[in-house]
C-alpha cells in the first residue's frame, strides 16, 4: 500500500499523486496531516475535493498526537459525512499517551483501517503499539505470541540505541499543538535540557537555539 500524506492546502497535488500510483496498480491512500491546526472551512473543502477522486482509503491523522476522544469522533463523523463510499483509516501520535485510546475511539466510531507499529516504534513519541491493539482486538486469529518475542529479541534491544516513546518534550509539544520537531532537536542532544524553559519558550513562540 502507498501512504500519500499531505497538507490540507496540497490536496490537490496529493490526490494527482494518488491517482498516478493507482493507474500503476498500487492500494493507495490519502493521510491529511496537521488537521488539527487547520481551519475548518479548508478542512471541508478538502474533503470535498477527496469526495470526487477516485481514492479509496482517506485516513483522520493525529499528526502531533495533541487530539483527545471527542475530536477523533468529531473528525470521523465529519470525514464519514464528507466522503460517502470511501474507508476511513486513524493514524496517531503518542505524545498525551492517547495513540492508543484514540485508536479504540476511532474504531467506535466505524473506522476500519487501522496503524499500529510494533513496540509503538515512530517518529518522537511513536505511534499506537500494535501489541495493545492486538490484546484489544481479541480475534483468535490474531497470535500475539510472535510480536512479543520479537519485541524482547529486536526492539527492546533496539529502543536502547535510538530511542522512541512518550517523553516531557514530546508532550510538551503535543499538548501545545506543535509540530514535534523541536522535541525532537533536544532529544537528540546528549544533555536534557531545562524542561520548565523549554515549555516557557515553545509556549511562548521563542526560537529555541
Amino acid at each position: 500500500m502507498i501512504r500519500v500524506a499531505c497538507y490540507v492546502k496540497e490536496v490537490d497535488k496529493g490526490i494527482s499523486l494518488a491517482h498516478h500510483c493507482m493507474e500503476k496498480g498500487y492500494e493507495t491512500t490519502i493521510n491529511l496531516m496537521a488537521v488539527s491546526k487547520v481551519l475548518e472551512r479548508d478542512l471541508d473543502e478538502a474533503l470535498e475535493d477527496l469526495s470526487k477522486s477516485e481514492v479509496p482509503v482517506v485516513y483522520v491523522v493525529d499528526s502531533f498526537g495533541s487530539m483527545y476522544s471527542e475530536q477523533i469522533h468529531f473528525l470521523a463523523k465529519k470525514y464519514f459525512e464528507a466522503l460517502p463510499g470511501k474507508e476511513l483509516g486513524i493514524h496517531t501520535h503518542n505524545n498525551l499517551q492517547l495513540a492508543f485510546a484514540n485508536t479504540i475511539e476511532a474504531i467506535i466510531a466505524g473506522v476500519n483501517r487501522i496503524d499500529a507499529t510494533i513496540y509503538g516504534m515512530g517518529r518522537g513519541a511513536g505511534n499506537c503499539p500494535l501489541e495493545l491493539l492486538l490484546s484489544f482486538l481479541k480475534n483468535p486469529k490474531f497470535d500475539i505470541r510472535p510480536i512479543i518475542e520479537v519485541i524482547q529479541e529486536l526492539f527492546i534491544p533496539l529502543k536502547a540505541e535510538t530511542e522512541w516513546g512518550y517523553h516531557i518534550p514530546y508532550l510538551v509539544t503535543g499538548m501545545l499543538n506543535e509540530h514535534p520537531r523541536s522535541g525532537i532537536k533536544v532529544m537528540s542532544d546528549k544533555k536534557m535540557p531545562d524542561l520548565r524553559k523549554f515549555y516557557d519558550d515553545l509556549k511562548d513562540g521563542t526560537p529555541l537555539e
